[in-house]
């Protein structure tokens, strides 16, 4: 999990699939020994949180792959703060989830 913007309207944080492959033993496992399983399908996805609303909403899949893309975007050409805020306000729109202190 990497952050990668915090203001004091908006929070964005990279959540990335964090399981690595285990190499499978030749031997047995011994007792108390466990292997990883590795999900078939990592999923990457975004958390924007509107810290205006106390809402956050996560975007995986296509909608990630749309944030990303004005991600790479900001790398080509550095947006203002404005610039920035305006299109996480957009997505902002789709917060349903209360944010939570677990």
């Amino acid at each position: 999990m990497h952050t990668l913007y915090d203001s004091d309207t908006y929070s964005v944080t990279h959540m990335l699939a964090n399981a690595v492959a285990a190499d499978v033993p030749d031997q047995p496992l011994k007792d108390g020994e466990q292997l990883l399983i590795v999900p078939q399908l990592a999923r990457h996805g975004f958390e924007i949180v509107d810290k205006r609303s106390g809402k956050e909403v996560y975007l995986d899949g296509s909608w990630a792959e749309l944030f990303q893309q004005h991600i790479a975007a900001w790398q080509l050409k550095t947006p203002t703060q404005e610039e920035v805020e305006d299109t996480l306000e957009r997505y902002a729109e789709l917060a349903q989830n209360p944010v939570v202190i677990h």
